[in-house]
């Protein structure tokens, strides 16, 4: 089978020819048909996160695909049914966090493309308790993206609480940050989409934010502060600055949600007396759960939400992954298998 090998970090993906996969107990074998390109898979090709993954690998946690053949421990009735295999490839499911609806912090947990060899490939093996069944009104390269960008940025509104008509401002309008306009929405948020770009600006407001801030040209905090705070900030940029500008744009009982992972274990400076006086709460969201992306799948299918992306073969990934660093990319890169 053809895959996208990482052979070391920092050195370009190599297109190689791999023995298709055998499923051990418990898992089954997926026939990749569309596998969505997260700056995630970036940093783990890279090697920049404290927890590093081990080369060679497969990078890819968007991957959608048939079912071909299951192992011992999985039911025949799976073989033929359309699965996502997203970033939480399996959990223990049975310590505290797993019995409890937060299989995401379960510490046993195996992760697609970094621990595990992932979907930039012709065929990937996944686990059964790990995998979501995509609906028929849903398409394989809409599902990619939904797989992470969806499920991430609805559990990140999720964990806010939004309450409508909060302010919602979004830091980074780009694979997740438009599904993040979305979802913010779909809880009656009043929406700030904060980026660098116009051209991703115009993206937001066109897919229903109240309100733009290019961060290149005006502070942001400033900006925000304007409209009278934001109650929500959720930063979903890949450096520390927009933490910082995102802490500082939160009006007296604000919510903070960080979910993008910077480089390098980046940290920002969180003021005590500003935070307790203020009432601040400062809450990391890693990606959701099984039972979450279910629900991204079901409202997609319903048609709340719209994805935005580009199709590239494999053969492109080492262009693609330059164009999503230097912000050529207007949402989010689907491989097309």
């Amino acid at each position: 089978m053809k895959a996208a090998v990482v052979t070391n970090f920092g050195k370009p993906l190599e297109i190689q020819e791999l023995p298709v996969p055998e499923p051990g107990p418990g898992q089954m074998l997926v026939r990749i048909e569309a596998s969505g390109l997260c700056h995630t898979d970036i940093h783990a090709a890279h090697g920049d996160w404290p927890v590093k993954p081990v080369p060679p690998f497969v990078p890819g946690h968007e991957g959608i695909g048939r079912v071909e053949a299951v192992a011992a421990g999985v039911a025949d009735a799976w073989v033929g049914k359309r699965v996502a295999i997203p970033w939480l490839g399996s959990a223990c499911g049975s310590c505290r966090y797993c019995v409890s609806g937060w299989e995401t912090l379960c510490e046993s947990q195996i992760n697609s493309g970094y621990s595990v060899d992932g979907a930039y490939a012709e065929y990937a093996l996944a686990h059964a308790n790990g995998v979501v069944e995509v609906p028929d009104a849903v398409s394989s390269v809409d599902a990619a993206p939904l797989t992470c960008a969806g499920v991430t940025t609805y559990k990140a509104i999720k964990v806010a609480e939004v309450v409508p008509a909060e302010r919602v401002a979004v830091f980074g309008i780009g694979g997740l940050g438009h599904m993040a306009v979305q979802y913010a929405r779909l809880v009656g948020g009043f929406v700030t989409a904060v980026d660098v770009e116009q051209s991703k600006l115009d993206l937001a407001r066109e897919l229903g934010a109240d309100h733009v801030v290019n961060a290149a040209q005006t502070d942001p905090v400033e900006a925000i502060r304007a409209v009278g705070g934001a109650d929500i900030a959720v930063v979903l940029a890949a450096s520390p600055k927009p933490f910082a500008q995102a802490y500082r744009s939160l009006r007296r009982g604000g919510r903070l949600v960080m979910v993008a992972l910077p480089a390098d274990d980046a940290a920002i400076t969180v003021p005590i007396f500003d935070t307790v006086l203020g009432g601040i709460s400062v809450i990391g969201s890693i990606v959701g759960t099984r039972a979450d992306l279910a629900e991204v799948f079901a409202l997609h299918a319903a048609g709340r939400t719209k994805v935005i992306t580009r199709t590239r073969a494999l053969e492109e990934v080492n262009e693609s992954f330059d164009d999503v660093l230097n912000g050529r990319v207007p949402a989010r890169l689907v491989f097309q298998m």
